[in-house]
């Protein structure tokens, strides 16, 4: 319990911020989720790669606003590239 006020302050502005966070994190988990779906589905390798952006979109704006680590969201868009450019090769 905070008992003055910038401990009072604080308590708002973490549950703001997990707010927030909890927003990114969950559009990026969305938007990748959409992303395999898609690639599970066989849908047309240009689609996937214009939802690769997206994903790409979500993840930079994550790390930019320090929600996750920029070298987190490095990894994962490089994984996510792997992975779509060997559906799109596969798929011709």
């Amino acid at each position: 319990m905070p008992n003055n006020a910038s401990a009072k302050k604080r308590v708002k502005q973490t549950a703001k911020r997990t707010v927030m966070n909890r927003a990114a994190r969950t559009k990026f988990r969305n938007a990748s989720k959409k992303l395999y779906k898609a690639m599970e589905e066989g849908e047309d390798p240009q689609a996937v790669s214009s939802m690769l952006s997206e994903v790409y979109s979500t993840l930079d704006r994550a790390a930019k606003s320090g929600t996750i680590h920029r070298n987190t969201a490095s990894r994962k868009k490089a994984r996510l590239t792997a992975k779509v450019k060997t559906y799109v090769e596969a798929r011709g």
